[in-house]
């Protein structure tokens, strides 16, 4: 989990300090003293892996020289008592790799220190703490004088308020946490005391290893002995209330693990002793919920404050969803219809029933819809209905780009969340009972600031509309609330793609929204979209070559370049810019200091905008193209077509635009789209990035990223959904697993949830019959269930009384009990609400099974989606060390495989299908015995173990 650490501290000659020596250390060089004669050597220092002195405008060259730099620095200070420099250190997130980390620090140190005139020695550590964890940190020397022609003036007087101090602990926090999102990194940081956060702990002070070295030598430590009392103090609080243990470690995620919470008790306890009472205190704590098992094995927890959150979001929603008073007459739809038909915009059958849907009487409407689908464009309809019944719409997203965008395809006056709810704190803007509120983008917003917006809602007696996809980018703080939102509340779907050219891209957009990424890499690849080069340097430039061709070929088209990190977004900018400049393309380079550093820029460059500014009417994610640019001040054209122009004193937020990350991507089309594939991707990044094209997408990867295509496949299709409480409360509910099933479904749509299909019609002593034998199986099935969970296995009567239940439905229809039973393996839940009686779902699941039973097609569909389920296991137990779950994943595969020669259908329908089943080498040998040598599998050492579907 991501650490908040910053603090300063003045390196002064009365405590004894050296620049020299200090900055030798932090560097791990070897540096001469000249005021002292002497060496300060600490080459042999391990764990530094940057450093470097940055300059700010007019300072003397020859200071990019540490050691000339602090000399001049000490020879400048004649007091015995100096103030020598400032040191402001800092934690990094150990989430992010360190060329990640070294950019994050980079920039951070070039925005708020040397722009502001200082002279910055940058060094980043990344020490292992003793249980082998990354320890990366940052330590910043930073002068105390103005720069002058001639050296070092007068000190300033002004960099030691205690104001700027507070600005750069808020300043860090803020940089980490854009970072993060941009990254899709699961983590956040507060800069506020723990007091703020709610949390009755004090911060503690981060050791480095030279006081714990003093330590250890016997040697009196002040800073490490004011770090113990600290972490012993905390660890007393915990024990006299162990929910603030609870409060602290659900800040940021909905369950935890124990070795998540071993990870918090150790940072605040001191000792074994008091480790192993905190352990002991907060596990018998009644605020502590265990949840069971995860899909790893790992047993999760939550705290009781997290499902109290999650149960007021239920009954807000519930409250809403309940209410019938926001109807639109069908005069104002059928006008809003025919106004956006007279502009050429025909909505389809499909956002038609989200248009019906919407505009009803509820107050709680969800829609679903997958990338390129039309959200937006149905969204606008609704608007001028809404308008046209007395309605005030509201729209809102959790990023400004995002509002942004839901502001230009709709036409609903939109701004962030966060803004909103700064706006009813203060009374004003207030929803009413003739408020629509939009939210777009919902599956990106966490559960605590979704409960919030939804009280405000119901409280208010507003309506709540809420758009997304919870398949694409999600949320950063803790949570799924939109996921589970629609869940219980029903929801339509939009399914038909609009957004591609062609329909087997659009088929392929299906495919990664319903998590079929090889599915949809397949088709790309055969089209000729996906590129492989040896190594990552091959890959940019192979992408850069192709993205000038498109540029060339078709120099009107709209185009971005997206990957997953920041430092490959860079070197991306940097290279299609050369080859803009190399062609003419752009006008007379400028350099200037922007917020991310030194870049260059002219008329004709790409760029982005980096945060909101509403004077300027652009948000974090605006992309504009420069007209004109000077020392001062630049102009350019919006992609919406507005023209800004701005003084870069007041706003220097910005940077190139030709690549930008995923995580900016959301919410985006453009024409063609160019992706750089890196291991950090997964399945909701891979869906995003392949989805904002209209007419071309091409997909780049490096074989010493990924060693062959399916390798690729298998990382694109990685699943990190989030979770909440309540998805493992759940499956112990059966109410609320059942209520979880209502859908509603639009016309030509999707149906979402467990409603069953038409039924034939049939005669009522029938119908009793049947739901009499789904029942009474049911509840033959839930008794094994239940004799599991105790270690127990059937008596005779019982295996009596399953045998009759299977033959009851049997001679309704050959093999239902068959059916019934794979079903219910597949979602537990159905034979608990069957049981109890209500055998609607569970039978809709039963035909379904048929289905897939008799179907080919589908046991092929159902056979690849299996196998990479457990193939994705086998390899993170592996990771994890967990050889005995691995090889358990691994019979199962090994049985699957040899299933295959008593299905000669399907083998046949899956040969076509390798790639996705992460075959690389074709033996020429039948498909079970390919995929046991593709995997490492051997056919004749199966235990005979099987894992539940």
């Amino acid at each position: 989990m991501a650490i908040y650490h910053f603090s300063a501290k003045i390196i002064s000659r009365a405590a004894g300090s050296s620049a020299l020596a200090a900055a030798a250390y932090r560097s791990a060089s070897r540096l001469h003293d000249e005021r002292l004669g002497r060496h300060h050597d600490f080459s042999n220092k391990p764990g530094v892996v940057h450093s470097e002195v940055l300059l700010p405008e007019g300072a003397p060259e020859e200071w990019r020289d540490r050691e000339q730099l602090w000399n001049d620095v000490e020879a400048a200070e004649l007091r015995k008592d100096a103030q020598l420099a400032r040191e402001v250190e800092f934690a990094i997130p150990r989430e992010m790799s360190q060329a990640e980390g070294i950019r994050l620090a980079r920039d951070f140190v070039e925005r708020e220190f040397v722009s502001r005139g200082m002279v910055a020695d940058l060094n980043v550590h990344w020490d292992v703490a003793p249980d082998g964890s990354p320890k990366p940190h940052a330590h910043v020397m930073l002068s105390s004088r103005e720069v002058t022609q001639e050296g070092f003036g007068a000190k300033v007087r002004d960099w030691n308020r205690t104001e700027l101090l507070t600005h750069w602990r808020e300043a860090w926090a803020e940089h980490v946490n854009q970072r993060l999102a941009e990254l899709d990194i699961d983590a956040r940081i507060d800069h506020r005391r723990l007091e703020a956060q709610g949390i009755d702990l004090e911060p503690q002070h981060k050791i480095g290893p030279a006081a714990s070295r003093m330590a250890s030598q016997g040697h009196d430590s002040e800073r490490l002995e004011e770090h113990h009392a600290i972490a012993r103090t905390n660890g007393e609080k915990i024990l006299a209330d162990p929910n603030i243990a609870l409060d602290a470690i659900t800040h940021g995620q909905a369950t935890f693990t124990t070795c998540d919470l071993a990870m918090f008790v150790h940072r605040h306890s001191e000792g074994k002793e008091q480790f192993d009472r905190l352990m002991g205190a907060v596990k018998a704590s009644p605020d502590l919920v265990a949840l069971g098992k995860d899909g790893r094995g790992d047993e999760r927890f939550t705290s009781r404050s997290m499902l109290e959150i999650e149960q007021r979001l239920e009954r807000g929603a519930a409250a809403l969803d309940a209410r019938r008073h926001h109807g639109v007459a069908a005069r104002h739809v059928d006008r809003a219809l025919a106004r956006a038909s007279r502009r050429g915009l025909d909505l389809s059958a499909e956002q038609r029933g989200a248009l019906e849907h919407v505009t009803s009487a509820n107050g709680l409407s969800n829609v679903i819809g997958y990338a390129g689908a039309g959200k937006s464009a149905m969204l606008g309809v609704a608007r001028e209905a809404w308008e046209h019944a007395g309605y005030e719409v509201y729209g809102a997203a959790l990023s400004g780009i995002a509002a942004e965008n839901l502001e230009g395809g709709s036409g609903i006056a939109s701004r962030t969340i966060a803004s909103l709810e700064h706006q009813w704190a203060q009374d004003r803007e207030l929803l009413t009972d003739k408020s629509v509120l939009v939210i777009d983008e919902a599956g990106m917003i966490g559960t605590r600031q979704f409960e919030r917006v939804i009280k405000e809602a119901e409280k208010r007696g507003a309506k709540v509309v809420l758009v997304g996809d919870p398949e694409q980018l999600q949320a950063i703080e803790a949570g799924a609330a939109f996921r589970s939102v629609a869940e219980r509340h029903g929801s339509v779907e939009i399914g038909t793609i609009r957004r591609q050219s062609e329909e087997w891209q659009r088929q392929a957009t299906r495919a990664l929204a319903t998590g079929r990424t090889g599915e949809a890499i397949d088709a790309y690849d055969k089209a000729g979209h996906v590129h492989a080069d040896e190594t990552r340097d091959d890959a940019r430039r192979e992408l850069i070559d192709r993205w000038d061709r498109d540029r060339g070929t078709e120099p009107g088209a709209s185009r971005i370049i997206l990957t997953h990190t920041n430092d490959e977004v860079r070197a991306l900018n940097q290279a299609a810019r050369e080859r803009l400049q190399r062609a003419g393309g752009l006008g007379e380079e400028i350099e200037l200091t922007v917020e991310r550093g030194t870049r260059s820029f002219a008329a004709g460059d790409r760029v982005m905008f980096l945060q909101n500014e509403r004077s300027l009417g652009v948000k974090n994610g605006t992309l504009a193209t420069v007209q004109s640019v000077s020392q001062a001040r630049m102009a350019v054209m919006l992609d919406d077509g507005r023209r800004v122009a701005f003084d870069l004193k007041d706003y220097a937020a910005i940077d190139h635009g030709y690549a930008a990350t995923i995580h900016k991507a959301q919410g985006m089309t453009v024409d063609k789209v160019h992706v750089l594939a890196t291991p950090g991707l997964d399945r909701h990044a891979a869906y995003v990035a392949l989805s904002r094209h209209r007419g071309t997408v091409d997909l780049h990867y490096a074989q010493d990223d990924f060693a062959d295509r399916g390798r690729l496949v298998r990382t694109l299709s990685r699943e990190r959904g989030k979770d909440m409480a309540s998805d493992y409360t759940q499956a112990r509910d059966p109410e609320r697993q059942a209520a979880a099933g209502r859908s509603i479904a639009a016309p030509g749509g999707k149906r979402l949830g467990a409603d069953p299909p038409e039924r034939p019609e049939q005669q009522p002593d029938m119908i009793q019959v049947r739901d009499r034998a789904i029942a009474r199986h049911a509840r033959a099935v839930q008794m094994i269930y239940n004799m599991q969970d105790l270690g127990l296995g059937l008596s005779a009567d019982e295996a009596r009384e399953l045998d009759d239940a299977r033959k009851g439905l049997n001679d309704l229809r050959p093999k239902a009990a068959l059916d019934a039973e794979t079903a219910y393996a597949r979602n537990p839940a159905l034979a608990a609400s069957a049981a109890r009686g209500d055998t609607e779902p569970a039978r809709a699941a039963i035909l379904h099974e048929k289905e897939v039973r008799t179907n080919p097609e589908l046991r092929a569909d159902r056979f690849v989606e299996r196998w990479n389920r457990y193939s994705r296991a086998a390899e993170r137990a592996y990771v994890e060390g967990d050889y005995e779950k691995r090889r358990t994943y691994q019979d199962s595969m090994r049985s699957m495989a040899t299933s295959l020669e008593r299905d000669p259908q399907m083998e046949s329908i899956l040969a076509s299908r390798k790639r996705e089943l992460g075959i690389s080498i074709d033996s020429g040998r039948r498909l079970g015995a390919e995929l046991a040598l593709n995997h490492g599998i051997d056919l004749g050492r199966g235990r005979g173990l099987n894992i539940g579907m």
